[in-house]
């Protein structure tokens, strides 16, 4: 009997269409990618691609299936439509902290600001080196990893992605707070006001190396949109840990250290492009452990106040057999 997703007589498998379908996925996102900027840094473009991927991956499903999207992640589209835009009112003309972020981080480093001293060591405005590309990069995928984990999540166990996401936007809905409670300005913004000496922003200079010069001006174009003042708490650096904290109950402990590597890259990154403090980052990964905390405290009440219903057992398939004589 024939079905949605099998293959039409003497044509190719599901297996080689899916293919097909993601390999013309890929070539329309780098090229819009390389073209017109990478499309992950608007929340209703970045919605229409991941919904153009998860088509190609259930190539051959009906649009019921489809349509499934839609109606899970239009509420995420709509979310960080709506945190990305009122960001920038937490700018709301208030003189940005700036002095004790400063002095904290000089306090933890023995009287060095860690940006400054990474920026005299390691940068050179006539000259790219290596860790310039691979600063971009690790920059580049906060605008990536939390997205694909949701989705790859959204295809596999549709629990599991409501957590992530629950966690996700509770983070967001605290930095977003802390941005209206606190302003607070990052390192290349207090060398602009005369704070410290010469900071570069050097957070995308890395794509010039590589030719993609459409995808740093976009990232540029987004970092002077965004609230400049939103330094306290690195939400770059917390995504980064939620990306491998989420899945530490999955993995053995010996392997935490390495995936611990990815938000320590951010956390370099950061910090040498003049992004953020140090002091920045680790309010950050505090704010991942009280967002943690109490998103599961709130999901524990919500399954105590609403328990689950287990299913029935199917009922034991009738038998003609006799029993056996005593």
């Amino acid at each position: 009997m024939s079905t949605a997703t099998s293959a039409p007589p003497n044509g190719p498998s599901l297996r080689t269409r899916r293919i097909r379908a993601l390999a013309l996925w890929a070539v329309g996102f780098v090229a819009w990618w390389v073209l017109l900027g990478l499309p992950a840094t608007d929340p209703i473009l970045a919605f229409g691609w991941l919904w153009l991927l998860t088509m190609a991956w259930r190539v051959g499903q009906p649009w019921k299936v489809h349509l499934g999207f839609a109606r899970d992640w239009a509420p995420v589209a709509l979310l960080l439509l709506v945190y990305n835009f009122s960001r920038g009112f937490a700018d709301n003309g208030a003189t940005p902290h700036a002095y004790e972020l400063i002095w904290v981080d000089k306090w933890m480093f023995g009287g060095h600001v860690p940006t400054l001293w990474l920026q005299e060591r390691f940068y050179d405005p006539d000259r790219l080196f290596w860790w310039d590309v691979v600063a971009s990069w690790v920059y580049f995928s906060h605008f990536v990893v939390a997205l694909g984990i949701a989705v790859t999540l959204w295809l596999r166990d549709r629990e599991r992605w409501a957590k992530f996401v629950r966690r996700w936007f509770a983070l967001c809905g605290a930095g977003l707070v802390t941005y209206f409670l606190y302003p607070a300005a990052p390192p290349w913004w207090a060398a602009k006001f005369g704070l410290l000496p010469d900071v570069a922003r050097i957070s995308t200079r890395g794509w010039r190396a590589i030719g993609l010069h459409g995808a740093g001006n976009v990232l540029n174009a987004g970092q002077l949109a965004s609230n400049p003042v939103a330094a306290m708490p690195s939400l770059h650096t917390a995504f980064a840990l939620l990306a491998v904290a989420f899945f530490f109950d999955r993995v053995r402990k010996r392997w935490w250290p390495v995936l611990c590597l990815y938000p320590l890259a951010m956390t370099a990154t950061l910090v040498y492009c003049g992004e953020h403090y140090v002091i920045d980052v680790l309010v950050g990964w505090l704010y991942i452990g009280l967002v943690f905390v109490a998103v599961g405290l709130a999901e524990r009440w919500w399954q105590a106040r609403h328990p689950r219903t287990p299913e029935p057992a199917p009922p034991a398939p009738e038998t003609d057999a006799v029993p056996a004589s005593p």
